[in-house]
């Protein structure tokens, strides 16, 4: 394995850029399952599970709850330990490390906002599935996003207690309607002007090193994830001097029609990106 780690620490540092795609696969491996019934979601959210008979973050997400106070008290304190009062991973912390000096950019389709706090631009992460640290209109009345860190914070520090009172529920500041988290609930949400134009942004990288050696770091993205897998395996194809590089475990997909341009990595992908920033290149 660590012949391979070598490999591909070489591959980077050769790269012109690098353009990472990340999936649950990479929250899996920092703690975050958001479809396991596990350990942290009981110890987390086991009133949820006993009250509603929730089994994992996915089904609470998507629950209906009977109350704007109930729906609030899941998503503020799940928003408040996730992205706001957990450091950053040792695993993103090398993950940064590792590409930091290269131009960049991310896909990903994980929500809860982990890149931008160890180091990553803003400018650089396409968040394709919106992230939770932000609020928009529930009705619609606008497409304009809030940060929502004060206020999932607030939330949190007395949902707890019981009830959320009315007064710290979130409210749309143009038609003063409820707000939700800015995540892809529907069809509506790809085709609001912020996902198209970080879509712009993603297609300006993707030009600018058209014909130039370009990295892809594939990190936990199963195979059913056309969203994200497809696209950039077909960019791998197309793009002659591109290589594939997928960490996933138990599960490498890579067509043959890109195998001799692609290296997989199959296990933990904490441990593998730990291993590549060690790596000694001769």
């Amino acid at each position: 394995m660590e012949s391979l780690y070598q490999k591909v620490k070489e591959k980077i540092q050769e790269a012109d850029a690098i353009l990472i795609g990340a999936s649950n696969g990479l929250s899996i491996s920092e703690g975050y399952n958001i479809f396991a019934d596990n350990e942290w979601f009981k110890e987390n959210f086991g009133d949820f599970r006993e009250k509603y008979g929730i089994r994992s973050v996915l089904q609470g997400a998507f629950y209906y709850f009977p109350k704007e106070e109930e729906k609030w008290r899941f998503f503020s304190r799940l928003i408040s330990k996730k992205s706001y009062l957990e450091q950053p991973s040792q695993m993103m912390k090398n993950l940064y490390e590792i590409v930091e000096k290269k131009d960049y950019f991310v896909l990903t389709s994980n929500t809860e906002d982990h890149f931008v706090p160890v180091g990553f631009m803003q400018d650089q992460v396409f968040e394709m599935e919106g992230k939770m640290t932000q609020f928009r209109c529930a009705n619609r009345c606008c497409e304009d996003i809030y940060d929502n860190r004060e206020a999932i914070l607030s939330m949190a520090e007395v949902e707890q207690k019981g009830s959320i009172p009315s007064h710290l529920l979130p409210r749309c500041p143009k038609c003063e309607g409820p707000m939700t988290t800015n995540t892809a609930d529907s069809n509506d949400f790809f085709h609001t002007n912020d996902f198209k134009n970080k879509m712009h942004a993603y297609s300006r990288f993707i030009q600018k090193y058209h014909g130039k050696k370009l990295v892809i770091l594939e990190l936990g993205i199963g195979w059913r994830n056309q969203m994200i897998k497809e696209p950039l395996m077909r960019l791998t194809a197309s793009e002659p001097q591109a290589t594939y590089i997928t960490f996933n475990k138990g599960e490498i997909y890579i067509p043959q029609e890109i195998s001799q341009k692609s290296i997989g990595i199959d296990g933990d992908i904490a441990s593998a990106l730990e291993g590549i920033l060690k790596a000694e290149v001769k």
